[in-house]
């Protein structure tokens, strides 16, 4: 399992550069004004940060106690970036809607952006976190876990 500093190294590192990727992206996809967009942005972001500790805490948790390891499948890397997304894009709608003042229709436009941008983002991020820095407890790779 992962340190406390290592989680909280890769909940950082996660959000600071995804900020720097998303934000501007946003402001222009749907012509935001950049301050604007990057108050929405460090609101989500401190608000995934926190859901990123906790959800990969409790994920890690469920899958040593189910599979006996915390390295994840190609499956598993596909399931883990759709829960957490899924969860922070419940808690975030309403936020969107209150900070840019639309309706919750379009806030859920704002937000599905932002969900499919960080599916791929999460995904990339997490495996090159993986590589770079590897969970000793994951064990090896093996032929199967590839799949």
């Amino acid at each position: 399992m992962r340190t406390t500093k290592d989680r909280i190294r890769q909940a950082i590192s996660f959000e600071v550069i995804g900020l720097l990727i998303s934000t501007p992206l946003a402001a222009f996809v749907f012509g935001l004004d950049l301050g604007e967009t990057g108050v929405l942005a460090a609101i989500g972001a401190t608000m995934a940060t926190l859901w990123n500790y906790i959800f990969n805490l409790m994920f890690d948790h469920g899958l040593k106690r189910f599979t006996g390891t915390t390295r994840k499948t190609l499956k598993l890397r596909f399931l883990h970036a759709i829960s957490f997304e899924f969860g922070l894009m419940l808690a975030l709608l309403p936020v969107i809607a209150w900070w840019l003042d639309i309706g919750l229709l379009e806030a859920l436009v704002v937000d599905i952006a932002f969900v499919v941008f960080y599916l791929v983002y999460a995904f990339v991020f997490t495996w090159c976190y993986d590589t770079v820095f590897p969970d000793n407890d994951a064990g090896p790779a093996s032929a199967n876990q590839t799949r």
